[in-house]
């Protein structure tokens, strides 16, 4: 290593100035790096941060991985069979379907092909932080619209802050972290405002509602699904989007050629071959989210908002959201807690299985803030 090297660091100045000082994206933590750090094992950490399906995949999918044949050929870069039967599944057809790593993928791939210098994206917060973070990556402007007090849309604020430069208006439905869906009738007006209207609807099998029906009706509407949630599949990184056949082509064209991994391609097949057992447990998901809710009421403390997601978020009345967030950690007990403007001593617990609420909820009761 040379002094100037050992210095300076000189590779920093061919970091684009914007990105130099960019705030890390806080993600969560594995159960196999946490737990060393309690002393506890990975089977003993209670993980409700990351809205994950509680209990996992399909069976068919494991099976289907342990036998695949194919894991050491690259996937279709076409996608055609994944996209055939994202289609039998959506309803919409393959033309209309592009499939990512994730649906974060879809959000960059997206923001890539339309953001030029000065161009923007309107974020209703408090929402998903990788719209804002992912616009910034790709160099564009982020214009805030707050939500409303109870958290549903401001469609006037946001399209009066529409302008020539705005490409995209994200809108998740349910609203990740608050867990709030808005009708679909609300959408409406931001269909005709000019940018393209992206939906995620990352929680969809939650709540039943959707536009993706509507995708072949607006050439300006992106719907985004992800296998995360209700399959179990966080870990393999497989999500969609949903929009015009000529967006699709776009996206196609840019993506990185094999960006689904064969396995996620076989835990899509498996798990939509397996719906019914996959819809059960978001049955007992929602389920459990009822009774969830209702244990929350009860925590003095605690003011838990409707939700229609697999999560519930908890405004902290007494004491700050931090400790109470490590003060469950101590416990092996791990939560997502937020202490921004909008979400100022705030706390989102996915939901899980009924051993799970009984854990937090009698945690909850103990801990004195």
């Amino acid at each position: 290593m040379t002094t100037s090297d050992a210095a300076g660091e000189p590779w920093r100045a061919l970091v684009r100035g914007d990105l130099a000082t960019l705030p890390v994206y806080q993600a969560i933590q594995s159960p196999e790096v946490l737990a060393p750090e309690l002393g506890l094992s990975p089977e003993a950490i209670i993980k409700l941060d990351g809205n994950e399906n509680p209990y996992g995949c399909s069976p068919r999918v494991q099976a289907a991985l342990a036998t695949c044949p194919y894991l050491h050929i690259y996937p279709d870069p076409a996608q055609v069979a994944l996209r055939r039967d994202l289609s039998a599944y959506t309803g919409v057809g393959p033309e209309y379907i592009v499939a990512g790593s994730g649906s974060d993928e879809i959000i960059d791939l997206l923001l890539r092909l339309v953001l030029e210098p000065g161009d923007s994206v309107i974020n209703a917060v408090p929402t998903f932080g990788m719209y804002d973070f992912s616009t910034r990556v790709c160099g564009g402007r982020v214009i805030e619209v707050p939500r409303k007090r109870d958290f549903q849309l401001d469609v006037e604020g946001m399209l009066a802050a529409v302008d020539g430069r705005t490409k995209i208006i994200f809108v998740a439905n349910p609203n990740n972290p608050t867990g709030t869906l808005t009708p679909v009738e609300a959408l409406h007006p931001l269909l005709h405002a000019g940018p393209l209207l992206v939906v995620d609807e990352a929680y969809y099998e939650f709540s039943g509602q959707t536009v993706a029906a509507r995708v072949p009706q607006h050439d300006k509407l992106v719907v985004l699904r992800t296998f995360s949630k209700w399959a179990g599949l966080a870990g393999l990184r497989v999500g969609y989007g949903l929009m015009p056949p000529g967006l699709a082509q776009h996206l196609l064209t840019i993506k990185p050629p094999y960006n689904v991994n064969m396995a996620a391609e076989v835990a899509v097949r498996e798990s939509l071959a397996d719906r019914d057992y996959l819809m059960g447990t978001v049955g007992a998901v929602v389920q459990e989210r009822e009774r969830l809710y209702s244990a929350l009421e009860r925590i003095p403390y605690l003011r838990p908002w409707p939700s229609q997601a697999n999560f519930i978020l908890c405004a902290v009345t007494r004491g700050d959201a931090r400790s109470l967030h490590q003060a469950l950690r101590r416990r092996g007990i791990f939560i997502r807690y937020f202490d921004t403007p909008r979400l100022r001593d705030t706390v989102r617990i996915t939901v899980g299985r009924p051993e799970h609420t009984d854990a937090v909820v009698r945690a909850l009761e103990e801990i004195e803030p």
